[in-house]
């Protein structure tokens, strides 16, 4: 496999047409970009029953399926543990999602994000017998599982069901290779040692690592001032041995070009690049605030359905930039459209699917401390 290969398209962040509605893909743009993604010899695509409200599917049939021809690229989707409630869900949803993107097989298709509480869901309605069904009678091609959890878990399901699958999606970035909450390197050993295939997600870690304070901008552009940011960090998880596909979200043209431009011309990242990035993440872990990753799971599952990742950023960019004192605006306005951080009930429930293992229900009380009572009120 060549270091070209290893980009995959990752549609859960495709542009849009209102930013305010997760639904509203821009298919024109997407379109656009699609082109120009395989006129540079790239051809993974992945989605999930979820991305885009069921929109991200029928977006690759429009833009992908329909447009050309079935060999000439690959499907990931995956099944959405959550929403199981019964065995026979498997079938439907996996009809389901074949009618959206309109195909007959799947390239390869995962059980979605497996964590303590999403496994055992799969077990209880034989997801995972399900999947190994699905490659023995050609509706998939490859089969695994995506993964958001600590590296003991990820061994007992290897234990289990490692001896028929193929893949295992990780989120792997170098912030997370050595961080213990999230165990990246461990995972990823994990997986070689079984011999199973890596598929990379969140390399980026859901934007943090491309948006960094003006100090890591600048200790960049000093390293290196013709390599983007985005670059290290697809480079760090391509020039893994065992990792087959590294996926990118990509909501704009720039990003598609950059990304395009670092598998095009790739080079294996060298000792003192990763001292470099080694360097950077304890910066990041400086100065990063709350580690989130706006993956988005604990919405999903909060009973008050508080938009926990964007209060998030709020907090981060409040504290990383406190000479910009109009967060607070910001903060008030998101209360007002959405529902207020104030809201939470210290359930719990998010917990168990947060992938990075933040005490959620701690840091938004903190929060709303930090914007009503700690906070410089907003300019006018």
């Amino acid at each position: 496999m060549t270091y070209k290969s290893k980009f995959g398209f990752g549609c859960m962040r495709l542009p849009l047409t209102d930013e305010n509605d997760s639904s509203s893909v821009n298919q024109e743009l997407f379109n656009q970009m699609v082109d120009i993604y395989m006129e540079n010899g790239f051809n993974y695509f992945d989605t999930s029953y979820a991305y885009h409200n069921g929109k991200s599917e029928t977006a690759i049939r429009k833009a992908v399926v329909e447009r050309y021809p079935r060999d000439s690229y690959q499907i990931c989707d995956k099944m959405p543990t959550w929403a199981l409630t019964s065995k026979e869900d498997n079938d439907k949803f996996v009809s389901e999602m074949l009618e959206r993107l309109g195909i007959e097989y799947f390239d390869v298709f995962l059980v979605h994000n497996i964590n303590t509480p999403w496994l055992k869901l799969a077990e209880s309605y034989n997801t995972f017998e399900y999947v190994r069904k699905m490659k023995e009678n050609g509706t998939a091609k490859k089969i695994g599982f995506s993964f958001h959890d600590h590296a003991s878990l990820l061994e007992e399901v290897l234990e289990k069901y490692g001896d028929f699958l193929d893949v295992v999606q990780l989120e792997l970035n170098y912030l997370d290779w050595d961080d213990p909450a999230i165990e990246a390197r461990e995972c990823y050993e994990l997986c070689v040692r079984h011999g199973l295939d890596v598929y990379v997600m969140e390399p980026l870690k859901g934007g943090v690592i491309v948006n960094p304070s003006d100090e890591i901008k600048d200790e960049f552009n000093k390293f290196n001032p013709n390599k983007s940011i985005a670059s290290y960090a697809l480079r760090f998880c391509a020039s893994l041995e065992h990792v087959k596909i590294v996926l990118s979200g990509m909501s704009s043209m720039d990003d598609l070009t950059d990304n395009c431009n670092t598998y095009r011309n790739f080079e294996h990242l060298n000792s003192e690049e990763r001292d470099f990035i080694q360097s950077i993440a304890l910066k990041h872990k400086q100065n990063l605030a709350i580690p989130c990753s706006d993956c988005g799971y604990c919405v999903d599952a909060c009973p008050e359905m508080i938009p926990i990742p964007e209060y998030f950023t709020l907090y981060n960019l409040s504290k990383s930039q406190p000479e910009y004192n109009n967060y607070r605006l910001y903060f008030d306005k998101l209360a007002d459209e959405k529902v207020p951080a104030g809201e939470c009930s210290y359930c719990g429930t998010c917990l168990d699917f947060c992938t990075q293992h933040i005490d959620i229900p701690d840091e938004l009380k903190k929060i709303c401390k930090h914007f009503k009572e700690g906070f410089t009120p907003y300019s006018s």
